[in-house]
């Protein structure tokens, strides 16, 4: 659930990093919603959209991946030094289809949110994403699916839930139609908790 903000105090925006792998649909409602000041735009695939997105808004950016950084530990400590170089109190997963390494999973400890296309715990894990979700949820007979929003630890899926919204599974529902659904749903459910939740 969305933590509320306190009546009669308005809220600063957030300072945030949108990391992600691809086409940045998520990224640039984040941005357009103006509930966050996007620090830096991080991505680990020199293609992906969400690179295009941060410059129709001349917003920083950053490609670290295993092209740029064979070594792991040694893109773990790039993608840290990005994010301190930011000076970004949450990391935000908008899309992003990699685990994240210790270094910054410690230093940013309760202040990494992702978004995930159903109700977790259900429907989650490794594997678990895009329009695998939507066709497990349809495949299980489940009358309703929905949106997570929550903090990443170290496993995927595993960390604990911030908010989440139901989304109806209709009858005749195909991947496509469900999908779209909650992909809206999603984008709505992540600006309202950027908008008045802090660590």
């Amino acid at each position: 659930m969305t933590t509320p903000p306190i009546p009669g105090r308005s809220l600063a925006p957030l300072r945030v990093a949108l990391v992600g792998s691809g086409a940045g649909s998520t990224a640039a409602r984040v941005i357009d919603s103006g509930a966050v000041d996007v620090r830096l735009v991080l991505g680990n695939n020199s293609r992906s959209g969400i690179f295009d997105v941060a410059r129709r808004h001349c917003l920083p950016t950053a490609h670290l991946s295993g092209v740029t950084h064979p070594d792991a530990h040694d893109l773990d400590s790039a993608v840290l030094a990005a994010l301190v170089g930011a000076d970004v109190d949450v990391v935000v997963l908008v899309g992003y289809m990699k685990k994240l390494g210790p270094l910054v999973l410690s230093r940013y400890d309760g202040r990494i949110l992702n978004t995930h296309p159903a109700l977790l715990p259900e429907f989650g894990g490794a594997g678990m994403y895009g329009d695998r979700v939507h066709a497990a949820v349809l495949a299980a007979g489940r009358t309703t699916s929905g949106a997570t929003v929550h903090l990443v630890t170290a496993q995927y899926d595993e960390g604990p839930v911030v908010a989440q919204a139901e989304v109806p599974v209709l009858p005749g529902d195909d991947v496509p139609a469900l999908r779209a659904r909650v992909q809206a749903t999603e984008k709505e459910l992540l600006t309202d908790v950027l908008r008045s939740w802090r660590p």
